[in-house]
């Protein structure tokens, strides 16, 4: 393949796109005018308009996913002496949240077929100080919730659903982060709802853990200088309520977008050897496709190629959470999660966004078909 063609991005950031660029804009100068810059009236309605969408009875914005995370934990009393279960594949703020409460996280081992957490994996993963799980909708693929719900609720657990990959994505017509305790989401830029700098929110049923995540989120204070719990600082930024609140209009239709995308790539790709796909989904699952994760072994050898193509590639992600520096001390002997282990060195994310053409999905696929054919072999064939 020649490199004259323009190189194909992982993703596309708001400022490729003039009118929408254009629209934020606005939003952030109408903020800026007023001065009110924390909190107020334009997160107030960010948050109401996000719990109606998400079909919520509370959304609670916060500084980032971490924070939602966190907070959500500290909410629902988790601290020390206590384990949370969470996948061992997944990004590393799902255990770093556990961490910061002063709870320990219990790596459990992920499906290598839709590399999620599932009730087996969970199963094997409880002890008695387990008071939490965390299940990831990963890449923003719905993790089959019942199963865990049902188990962590005989085994007494709380859930927290991490769904910072997943926004809008439904499991068994039920919007993800609606269905446990609580719900943790992250707007990073990057997400399928991305704000321009770091916010998250915090969605759930249950008043008691709104009113404990609203106090923490603001030194614990209700009213102005009323201190009634040792809180932190993680409000949400009127100037990420104003962005995020005009590109909420667009979230379903541009997750259809990147639906669509994901079909073109799954057929463009399905005749290509050495590579696996993201499997098929199951009944009452959904994909939002944050990532388009496909698996093989020599995959450090495949992105370098796809790179000098012009195709830009992720890794989501190198190292498996168990197996990082930062849980180093916790490392038992035998590997708890050998699947992640395996997933680790094998997936790679290609490009998806919504304003993808199929040029370019058709330009990803003769990269890929070009590698293959430079490894002489299959690399994998089917589904991951």
């Amino acid at each position: 393949m020649g490199t004259s063609a323009p190189p194909v991005p992982l993703t596309v950031m708001d400022h490729h796109e003039p009118e929408l660029f254009a629209q934020l804009l606005r939003s952030v100068e109408e903020v800026a005018a007023t001065g009110a810059f924390t909190g107020g009236a334009v997160v107030e309605r960010f948050e109401s308009d996000f719990a109606a969408w998400s079909e919520a009875p509370h959304a609670i914005g916060v500084s980032s996913g971490t924070d939602a995370l966190t907070l959500a934990l500290r909410a629902l009393g988790i601290g020390p002496g206590d384990e949370v279960v969470v996948p061992a594949n997944s990004f590393i703020a799902t255990a770093e949240a556990v961490t910061l409460v002063g709870a320990r996280p219990r790596f459990a081992d992920v499906d290598e077929r839709t590399q999620l957490i599932t009730a087996q994996t969970l199963a094997r993963a409880i002890t008695p100080a387990a008071r939490c799980v965390i299940p990831v909708h990963l890449f923003g693929r719905t993790v089959d919730l019942d199963p865990i719900v049902d188990l962590a609720r005989a085994s007494g657990l709380l859930v927290i659903e991490d769904a910072a990959q997943a926004h809008g994505a439904r499991y068994r017509g039920r919007r993800v982060g609606t269905i446990g305790d609580a719900g943790a989401f992250s707007f990073y830029p990057a997400k399928n709802l991305g704000a321009w700098g770091d916010a998250g929110a915090v969605l759930t049923a249950r008043g008691d853990v709104a009113e404990a995540v609203r106090l923490m989120r603001s030194h614990g204070e209700s009213p102005r200088y009323r201190h009634r719990i040792v809180g932190t600082t993680a409000r949400l930024d009127a100037i990420q309520a104003a962005v995020l609140a005009q590109k909420l209009g667009r979230l379903e239709r541009w997750n259809e977008a990147r639906r669509r995308v994901a079909a073109e790539l799954t057929e463009a790709l399905g005749q290509t050897q050495g590579i696996a796909l993201p499997a098929p989904l199951a009944s009452g699952e959904d994909h939002v496709y944050h990532q388009f994760v496909i698996r093989t072994p020599r995959r450090d050898a495949v992105r370098a190629q796809l790179a000098a193509s012009g195709v830009a590639t992720g890794v989501h992600y190198p190292t498996a959470i168990h197996n990082s520096d930062a849980y180093a001390a916790i490392a038992q002997p035998d590997d708890v999660a050998p699947t992640a282990t395996k997933l680790a060195d094998e997936i790679l994310s290609l490009p998806i966004f919504p304003a993808m053409s199929s040029a370019q999905v058709a330009r990803v696929a003769e990269a890929l078909g070009e590698c293959a054919e430079l490894t002489g072999e299959p690399l994998l064939t089917g589904s991951a």
